[in-house]
């Protein structure tokens, strides 16, 4: 990082987060150009996911599997208690939000886990990686039947179909890079394990590409002009707090039922994220006929804070596991 940014009372990566918003508003990518970004993010993607296998043992990956405490957890935030805070948000604001609004708000906390920004960010917090790839794939797995599920429960008669090409979608960028790297372990386990620091720059640059692009989808689509400016402050304003109520209390539940600190860090990254990726192509599904943009307006904006959040959480455990390697009696 220069100099002059270390100064700062503010983390560069966030930053280069802000950077990136900034650049997606002024030139976002369009036409060809964003057909080339989708392919430059799928390939991303493919990477993190082929090291993380080249990584990581099938022993921890079985671990993680057969953590029913862990998994369990963790669909519990996702499919249990994002819902019920969905329907208080309905009921407290019914009559003072436009009503395609309010549907977003519902359907966002319905939505299963990221995979991607899941990982990574539990990665560059020193979680338990293995949990979290286990954990953020089954809900996005689970979440290909259970969302419609939901919506149609909760929604009512805009939903029900079921988004297959999501199961393929996740096998593609993820369980096939990842299935590749563990095939390729054996020859590449000692490599990077005395070149740590790729996997941590992929993991960041994976993270950048996903703002960039899903910003620039946005900003070309016009979705932004389309709500009036009090409605973007109110969706704004009750994604902020929806995320604050999630993240304490997937913080607290970790502590109460005495999680390690690795597993903790699973439940808070990957229990208090919404996946833009699952939820905005599944929406034209369940929704059509209705006014879509509208509907993953709230996705959208809820996407980019829960990364913003997120950096800032993460990059403060990386900075506390990083003095705690430098002083091994601090406890």
């Amino acid at each position: 990082m220069p100099r002059f940014l270390s100064r700062l009372p503010i983390d560069g990566y966030l930053l280069a987060l802000i950077g990136m918003v900034i650049l997606a508003a002024l030139l976002p990518a369009s036409g060809q150009a964003a057909v080339v970004m989708d392919w430059v993010v799928k390939a991303a993607i493919a990477l993190l996911f082929f090291l993380y296998g080249a990584r990581m043992s099938p022993a921890a990956i079985g671990a993680g599997l057969l953590h029913w405490r862990l998994q369990g957890t963790v669909f519990l935030s996702t499919f249990l208690l994002f819902p019920v805070l969905g329907l208080g948000l309905v009921l407290l604001m019914r009559g003072s939000l436009q009503p395609d609004l309010l549907t977003g708000m519902l359907y966002l906390c319905l939505l299963p886990s990221t995979v991607q920004s899941s990982i990574a960010f539990t990665s560059i917090a020193g979680g338990n990686v293995a949990g979290a790839l286990t954990s953020a794939s089954l809900s996005n797995l689970l979440g290909v039947i259970v969302t419609p599920l939901l919506v149609a429960l909760m929604i009512g008669g805009a939903g029900g179909g079921i988004h297959l090409q999501s199961i393929l979608d996740i096998g593609l960028q993820i369980l096939v890079p990842f299935a590749v790297g563990q095939l390729c372990r054996p020859l590449l386990k000692d490599w990077l394990g005395r070149h740590a620091r790729l996997t941590g720059l992929v993991d960041r640059g994976s993270i950048l590409l996903i703002v960039y692009a899903a910003f620039s989808e946005g900003v070309v689509a016009g979705v932004w002009s389309q709500v009036a400016p009090t409605d973007l402050v109110k969706v704004i304003g009750l994604n902020i707090v929806l995320l604050a109520i999630v993240l304490g209390l997937t913080l607290m539940a970790g502590r109460l039922l005495k999680f390690d600190k690795p597993d903790r860090i699973v439940i808070l990254f990957c229990g208090s994220k919404k996946s833009m990726a699952t939820g905005i192509p599944m929406a034209g599904i369940l929704f059509a006929g209705h006014a879509v943009p509208l509907i993953v307006l709230p996705i959208m904006l809820f996407h980019q804070i829960q990364l913003f959040a997120c950096t800032i959480i993460a990059q403060r455990y990386a900075r506390e596991n990083a003095a705690r390697a430098l002083s091994p009696v601090l406890p």
